[in-house]
């Protein structure tokens, strides 16, 4: 029995030794983004006289709104600056013109007094008209200039009441400016029309729409956007893709936004020295109805036409995002001052519009380039289809050598202990 032990023990010990070899962590390097303003938040609060319902825990949505704004007020974290922008918050008549441009500033972005800032939203009387078109482009406005991350969080409890200015359409005009503005939509109570135009607005911009049913869901949420816009962000840098390769802006690594028409290709040229690597990928993203079946194609082509590399993927209808990458790798030179190559890369989708919407202005695209150096010889390179997975086989083949060997033992030992028995 001891000697039993003592070799289960072994043979434990071995296992875990292999097991630890294979274990064993690759390290990884990345790059930390980082937005070189402080980053802006405008709360954009809707004060309309459907606000007054008490249907949130048993107080008015207005009630609600202010508890929640209060909190969040609290919580802000320092280097966020942030201001609140009213909506029906002070024409109470039946004026439709004056009431579609009733829009306030009820507090100017920028570094926060909490106390200040709570005395303002304690003033608010649910009273007018629900112009939400308005009050996004006067909020784009607010957070005007700065290089660092910008967020728009609107909180409404109905619809837009001011068409035909569509405020899909004023959000889809937002992201057309390539401002790097990120519109997040809570709606209270929602109805299933409200919904349809929040999500719309919210999926315009990259941002995210919310139901909210009680004080202490929007409490939440309004804090964690908040938080979320004080995380470090790269902000997309606006490109204008050309119609061929020899036209196309010259890209070096980093994120570019554009904007695509239904079927319409964008160039783009990316210069690629011996030694380096060529990482790009691509998204489109779906902002108005489309037809289900659709796909994106990103391809890597030599100045002369011919074909490097390419990533596509298709999608039917289940999400509004569709994305490809692509990589290239180029080999080492001899020649110490060799010439970079230019790679152009080619963006295609085949997403189509439903009857009756408007294909202006184009899809957006988000484009990510990196260049970075190539891959190793002997480390990354990879061999009959294995790579690194060369030493993994070996150890593996160890392994299986010497638990055969123990086996072998084991076995041979019980047979010469039943002889002796």
């Amino acid at each position: 029995m001891i000697t039993r032990k003592r070799l289960a023990a072994g043979v434990g010990a071995l296992l875990a030794a292999l097991a630890a070899g294979i274990a064993v962590p690759a390290g990884a390097a990345a790059g930390e983004p980082t937005g070189e303003d402080a980053p802006k938040v405008d709360l954009v609060l809707d004060v309309s006289g459907s606000m007054r319902a008490r249907d949130i825990d048993g107080q008015s949505r207005m009630a609600a709104a202010k508890q929640a704004f209060n909190e969040v007020l609290d919580a802000t974290p320092e280097g966020v600056r942030l201001g609140i922008r009213t909506l029906g918050a002070n024409y109470p008549g039946d004026d439709r013109r004056t009431g579609c441009e009733d829009t306030a500033q009820l507090y100017p972005v920028g570094p926060l007094d909490r106390t200040e800032a709570k005395t303002a939203v304690a003033t608010l009387v649910p009273t007018g008209w629900t112009p939400i078109g308005p009050a996004l482009l006067a909020a784009a406005d607010d957070l005007d200039g700065g290089t660092g991350s910008k967020r728009i969080v609107l909180i409404s409890d109905g619809e837009d009441t001011c068409a035909p200015l569509d405020p899909c359409e004023v959000a889809r005009e937002i992201a057309a400016k390539g401002i790097g503005l990120t519109i997040d939509t809570l709606g209270l109570v929602p109805n299933t029309r409200m919904r349809r135009q929040l999500s719309c607005i919210a999926e315009a911009t990259g941002g995210t729409y919310t139901s909210v049913e009680h004080a202490d869901e929007l409490t939440d949420r309004v804090n964690q956007l908040v938080d979320r816009a004080a995380d470090p962000v790269v902000t997309p840098v606006a490109a204008e893709g050309a119609g061929t390769c020899a036209k196309a802006p010259v890209l070096k690594s980093g994120l570019y936004t554009d904007r695509e028409e239904f079927g319409q290709q964008r160039w783009y040229r990316v210069d690629v020295l011996p030694g380096q690597e060529l990482r790009a990928s691509v998204s489109v993203a779906a902002d108005r109805d489309v037809a289900p079946s659709y796909g994106v194609l990103l391809r890597a082509v030599t100045a002369h036409g011919r074909e490097i590399v390419r990533g596509e993927a298709a999608g039917n209808g289940r999400t509004d995002v569709i994305a490809t990458g692509l990589r290239y790798p180029k080999a080492e030179s001899d020649e110490e001052d060799a010439a970079a190559e230019t790679v152009c890369l080619q963006v295609t989708h085949s997403f189509s519009a439903a009857a009756g919407v408007k294909t202006t202005p184009g899809l957006p695209l988000e484009l990510t380039v990196d260049v970075v150096d190539g891959p190793d010889e002997a480390g990354d390179v990879a061999s009959f289809g294995l790579g690194r997975g060369w030493w993994l086989l070996g150890v593996l083949v160890l392994a299986g050598f010497l638990a055969g060997l123990v086996w072998g033992w084991l076995s041979r030992w019980r047979i010469a202990v039943w002889r002796t028995n």
